[in-house]
């Protein structure tokens, strides 16, 4: 029989952590910052082609949650882990209400600016830099002030394109795709649905030869549609569902795929038919950063802010796929 004593002990002890949870989510995980690594040498990436890629997703910059000394220690970091590129994935800008004044995009990207790799830095737009362009969301296409700032800062901007890099002598292209989601419904713009900007076909029929493809797109939704030709697509805008108890993620849409949400996918749709008819198929590798900022509410619980380290090729062969 349980003590009134030790009752009491477990009630303090439950309504603490019922209290704490909240103000954890609120006050300490946003402010945390963890690297998470994966290594794998996807299909049709050569083994002795050895390339690490560091992921910066969904910043959402805005005073007080990610400001900008915030934004500068996390470039000091990236830069200290010395990766030979880095892909910057979208939503640079904060579009919920518990903020102070918008930070100037220029200030941002001009640290962005600083990341230092021998493979450059590259970006793409997120959902948030086109939505929170009023005159883009009217002209439609073109380009954003967030992007605009980031190329003022020296950082190649990928709209559907694809461009061929070199490590060690061997060639792999970068391609970007434009936001999925990039044109809200707007009634006076008679825009009745949600528009996207992406063009895969487009960005792949740029590809000239058969090195291999490291795709950058803000949605990981894309991977549906992604052919086995590329070796590997990278994304943020989930935030790994932003609260995650336990596999459990309330603010996670009901409606979208929750296998996508964080993490390494190996994705086998669409290749059951080919194997069928003996063409052969390899499974598509989709790798969902968990993001720094926040959206909708400054919280995070159980997806702490990460930089993204990706090491693919030959050193990874032992834990690799």
């Amino acid at each position: 029989m349980i003590s009134r004593r030790r009752f009491l002990q477990g009630l303090g002890v439950s309504l603490l952590a019922t209290l704490s949870a909240p103000a954890y989510a609120v006050g300490v995980e946003p402010f945390r910052l963890r690297i998470q690594r994966y290594h794998l040498t996807p299909p049709r990436w050569p083994k002795d082609l050895e390339l690490t890629a560091a992921l910066i997703a969904d910043p959402h910059i805005c005073d007080p949650w990610m400001g900008l000394e915030r934004v500068r220690s996390i470039v000091a970091q990236t830069n200290a882990l010395k990766p030979d590129i880095v892909l910057l994935l979208g939503d640079y800008v904060a579009s919920h209400k518990w903020q102070y004044d918008p930070i100037p995009p220029q200030a941002w990207a001009d640290l962005f600016g600083g990341l230092s790799a021998p493979l450059g830095t590259h970006a793409i737009l997120g959902n948030h830099d086109w939505w929170d362009d009023r005159q883009a969301q009217i002209t439609g296409s073109g380009q954003t002030k967030y992007g605009a700032a980031l190329e003022s800062a020296g950082i190649p901007l990928y709209q559907n394109r694809a461009r061929r890099l070199q490590k060690d002598g061997k060639a792999f292209w970068l391609a970007g795709l434009d936001d999925q989601i990039a044109l809200a419904p707007n009634r006076k713009l008679k825009r009745r649905r949600w528009q996207g900007l992406d063009d895969l076909p487009g960005t792949l029929a740029q590809v000239t030869d058969d090195a291999p493809i490291l795709l950058m797109a803000h949605e990981p939704d894309i991977i549906a549609e992604v052919p086995d030709r590329v070796s590997l697509t990278v994304s943020g805008h989930t935030h790994g569902g932003q609260i995650n108890c336990f596999g459990y993620m309330p603010a996670y849409p009901k409606t979208r795929n929750a296998q996508l949400a964080y993490g390494h996918i190996v994705d086998w749709a669409g290749t059951n038919l080919t194997r069928h008819l003996g063409l052969g198929a390899e499974p598509r590798h989709l790798i969902v950063s968990g993001g720094l900022g926040c959206s909708i509410l400054p919280v995070r619980f159980g997806v702490p802010p990460e930089i993204t380290m990706v090491h693919l090729g030959r050193q990874n062969s032992a834990a690799g796929v």
